[in-house]
C-alpha cells in the first residue's frame, strides 16, 4: 500500500516525527486530544508530500516552480538586488496550505545569485508582499546569456524558507530546490519580450506547467493583468 503514497520531502519526516511524539503524549493525557494529534500528524505528512512530476524537456521552456494559482501577471521593475536590466514580466503564483509546497527549478542553467531578505510576514496574496515580506531570490543564467529570476516569498503563516541550491551550481529544469512552509508565494521574473503562456486564475503544477517559451515568436503583451 505504501508504494501508492507520494514521496515525502525529508523535512516532512522531521516534522512528522515531532507531531507523532506529541500525539503519543496527548493520547496519554486525553484521548480526544490524541485523535486530534493523529489527524494533524497525517496532515503534516500530506503537506510535505513530494509527488513525482514529468517535466517537459524541450530547450527554452520555462516551467512553473510552484503548485498553486496564478494570482498576478504584471510588468514591473525588479528589485535592484537581482541585478536584472530593465522591466520584467512578473508571474505570481500563490500557494495555499493544501498545495504541494516543494519548489522546482523553472529553467536549466547556472545559479548566478542567491539573495535572502529577512522581511515581514504579510499575507502573501498582497502585491506589496513582493517587497516587504521575508523572501529568497535566485537568479539563473541560461543558454544565450538569458537570465531569469524567481523568488520564494514567506506568507502570513509561513515562517521558514528552505533553499537547497548554491551559487555557481548547475541546475536542471524541474529539479527540486527547496520549499516554503505553510502557505506562501513564488514570483517568476521573465524577460520583457517573452510572452507568458498562462493567465490569471490558472492552476499551476510545479515541474510540469509551461509558463513561457523563450523560443516563441509571439509578441509579448505588456501592461498589468490581474
Amino acid at each position: 500500500m505504501l508504494k501508492f503514497l507520494p514521496p515525502i520531502h525529508p523535512e516532512g519526516m522531521i516534522f512528522g516525527a515531532i507531531f507523532f511524539i506529541i500525539t503519543i503524549i496527548l493520547w496519554h493525557l486525553f484521548i480526544p486530544l490524541g485523535w486530534l494529534g493523529f489527524i494533524l500528524t497525517l496532515w503534516c505528512f500530506y503537506f510535505f508530500r513530494n509527488p513525482e512530476r514529468v517535466t517537459p524537456t524541450r530547450a527554452g521552456l520555462i516551467i512553473s516552480p510552484a503548485d498553486g494559482i496564478v494570482q498576478m501577471i504584471q510588468t514591473v521593475t525588479p528589485p535592484k538586488t537581482l541585478g536584472l536590466d530593465g522591466p520584467r514580466i512578473r508571474i505570481s503564483i500563490f500557494m495555499n496550505v493544501f498545495n504541494v509546497h516543494v519548489n522546482r527549478i523553472p529553467l536549466e542553467g547556472t545559479i548566478k545569485k542567491i539573495i535572502y531578505y529577512p522581511g515581514k510576514f504579510l499575507n502573501a496574496s498582497l502585491d506589496k508582499a513582493s517587497e516587504d515580506n521575508e523572501r529568497q531570490s535566485i537568479v539563473v543564467q541560461a543558454e544565450g546569456k538569458i537570465q531569469i529570476a524567481f523568488t520564494q516569498i514567506a506568507g502570513l503563516i509561513a515562517r521558514r524558507i528552505r533553499c537547497d541550491v548554491k551559487e555557481g551550481q548547475e541546475v536542471q529544469t524541474g529539479q527540486v530546490f527547496g520549499l516554503i512552509r505553510f502557505g506562501s508565494r513564488v514570483d517568476v521574473f521573465l524577460p520583457v519580450d517573452v510572452n507568458p503562456l498562462v493567465c490569471v486564475g490558472q492552476k499551476m503544477t510545479a515541474g510540469e506547467t509551461v509558463l513561457a517559451d523563450l523560443k516563441s515568436k509571439e509578441v509579448a503583451r505588456h501592461g498589468e493583468i490581474r
